[in-house]
């Protein structure tokens, strides 16, 4: 008899170990199970915080394009109010304060845009073809010069000179020629 309850006492505790050791690996599941979708929510959250900051840099993004389009509709508005003819006495290549003006609108515009210009200078019909040629080419280089003073890049600026080759108005007369003694900005 000792034997039969020594092996139902020995059966009994293996039992009893089995039973622990099912429980406790229960235990350790259930707080395995508890640990990972705590980890799972804690990376939701996360990236559900990451995607709102995202949204909101993409929206102030957007925001500030909108301001910089708004923006460079008002100084085209600006520029374009202001002429994209400059106007000059005769034999001169002197800027007046209307001019400095007109070519501030424009330098305005130039500095919030990357795009280029061409100045054309242009003279009235008294004078050599030569002469008239360097003169509408200083005057195209009195506007390039000041853009430049202004801020504006050299590289982005061409001149040509027409001389009296493209005149505007037709006529041997101050009211003509005065109309012909300019640069345009193209």
């Amino acid at each position: 008899m000792t034997t039969k309850n020594t092996l139902g006492k020995a059966a009994a505790v293996v039992l009893l170990a089995a039973f622990v050791s099912a429980c406790s690996s229960n235990a350790a599941k259930e707080e395995a199970a508890a640990q990972a979708a705590a980890e799972r929510a804690a990376a939701e959250q996360a990236a559900a915080a990451e995607a709102a900051e995202q949204r909101a840099v993409e929206k102030e993004k957007a925001m500030m394009m909108a301001e910089k389009r708004e923006e460079k509709r008002r100084l085209m508005d600006a520029a374009s109010a202001a002429g994209s003819v400059f106007y000059f006495d005769y034999d001169s290549s002197s800027l007046s304060d209307d001019a400095r003006a007109a070519i501030d609108a424009h330098v305005a515009l130039m500095m919030a845009d990357s795009g280029n210009v061409r100045l054309e200078g242009h003279t009235d019909e008294r004078g050599t073809r030569e002469y008239n040629l360097a003169l509408g080419e200083r005057r195209a280089n009195a506007v390039r010069d000041y853009m430049v003073a202004s801020g504006v890049p050299a590289y982005r600026i061409e001149t040509i000179s027409y001389g009296e080759e493209n005149p505007v108005a037709y006529g041997s007369g101050e009211s003509s020629w005065m109309k012909n003694r300019r640069v345009e900005i193209k």
